[in-house]
């Protein structure tokens, strides 16, 4: 029997989420049922809530630095559920996983090198190394149809690195938003491509909880020694217990040199101490949560094989791209229409849903839409009864 209710209705209005308050400025309308942006319409729970309400009750929120038992909890959730060490010494805590990758970019490139990523990916990559006034190249990733899944094109990618004289690449593992969960083999060919050519990575891992079936995450740092060297690691509980607002992140590197250079653009971006609230929440999470998040992954699994079957039933023409991972659902309209524009128009003002539309991820997968599925039932069925209404003529 489940502990836990995910199916309670929570009412955002009010709180200043961009998710439910920004309509007005975002879209210039508040009609909109939201499912863009990636966080969960799920509370914590009351044992991690009695935690902050004990840290807020206490009354003084100063400048705080994390201690042993951030680093226990952190490196016991890890080893419990991914099979590695987290070593204090390795660990810089920063706000959020983009702020992460800025320093990244600015530690291990010089203005006008280029950084690799793959496409269709989360859009903040592009936009972050294109910021700081370097060259974004990507090597797309390649949908295979008759498999219904993506893949990396590994000699496009080295050649990519070649012709551009790539000096970064940035992972995302598992991968937003086309729901890959990288195997072993995939994760070490990309290191050797990586090491042959003197190319750093960041290793974006924030959605390595949320993995379905027989997948599994492999973590970056477990691959061996001489792939560590050259990584760093981006890991946040802010996906997994729905905490981003909380503004708390790790990056880990093994290579000393790799995480000094780390620190010295962090100090140059003048950020010091992280929050009390997120520290704390990140402690009572990874020391409390685990039954929480088990029982998550099966709800979000349920969410999933409703989409599958309702789009089997009543929209065939859209397809799902099956998830190996993240609660993240990337639908291809392809069948559908092949105007972007005019996609975007049907699902805003027919269906009256707001998603993430594939464009922004890359223009080859300008037909698709990333949906967000942590959310009660209901609100998924609300949300497909108005996509079918929108769609069923088409």
């Amino acid at each position: 029997m489940s502990k836990y209710d995910f199916d309670k209705i929570v009412d955002r209005r009010g709180t200043s989420c961009i998710k439910y308050d920004f309509q007005q400025e975002r879209k210039h309308r508040d009609d909109l049922l939201p499912l863009w942006v990636a966080d969960m319409d799920f509370p914590l729970p009351e044992e991690i809530l009695e935690d902050l309400h004990k840290r807020v009750d206490h009354g003084i929120f100063g400048y705080t630095d994390p201690k042993e038992d951030y680093f226990e909890a952190l490196s016991g959730w890890y080893r419990r559920r991914q099979g590695f060490e987290i070593k204090a010494e390795d660990t810089f805590v920063t706000p959020g996983i983009v702020y992460s990758i800025a320093l990244a970019v600015r530690a291990c490139t010089e203005e006008g090198d280029s950084v690799i990523i793959q496409e269709p990916v989360y859009y903040p990559f592009r936009s972050t190394i294109q910021q700081n006034k370097r060259k974004c190249v990507s090597s797309n990733l390649v949908f295979d149809r008759e498999k219904g899944k993506y893949f990396i094109d590994f000699e496009d990618f080295e050649q990519k690195i070649v012709d551009n004289k790539v000096k970064l690449f940035i992972l995302c593992s598992p991968h937003n938003p086309v729901g890959r969960v990288w195997t072993r083999q995939e994760l070490t060919r990309l290191g050797d491509i990586c090491l042959k050519h003197d190319v750093k990575i960041f290793a974006d891992e924030i959605h390595s909880d949320f993995v379905y079936g027989d997948n599994k995450h492999t973590s970056f740092l477990t691959l061996g020694d001489k792939y560590a060297d050259i990584t760093i690691l981006g890991i946040s509980p802010s996906k997994t217990f729905n905490i981003a607002g909380l503004q708390v992140a790790n990056v880990i590197s093994r290579n000393k040199e790799l995480l000094d250079k780390f620190k010295l653009q962090n100090d140059a971006a003048g950020y010091s101490q992280g929050g009390a609230l997120g520290m704390v929440a990140a402690i009572s999470c990874y020391n409390k949560g685990e039954q929480w998040v088990e029982e998550l992954l099966q709800y979000l699994q349920g969410n999933i094989s409703y989409i599958r079957d309702f789009l089997k039933e009543k929209l065939p023409k859209i397809e799902l791209i099956e998830p190996e991972g993240t609660y993240l659902i990337w639908l291809d309209f392809s069948k559908v229409t092949g105007d972007y524009r005019e996609l975007k128009r049907l699902i805003e003002d027919e269906a009256k849903l707001w998603l993430d539309g594939g464009v922004i991820f890359g223009r080859e997968s300008a037909l698709l839409e990333r949906i967000n599925v942590a959310c009660p039932r209901a609100t998924l069925e609300t949300a497909m009864n108005r996509l079918y209404e929108a769609f069923k003529d088409r």
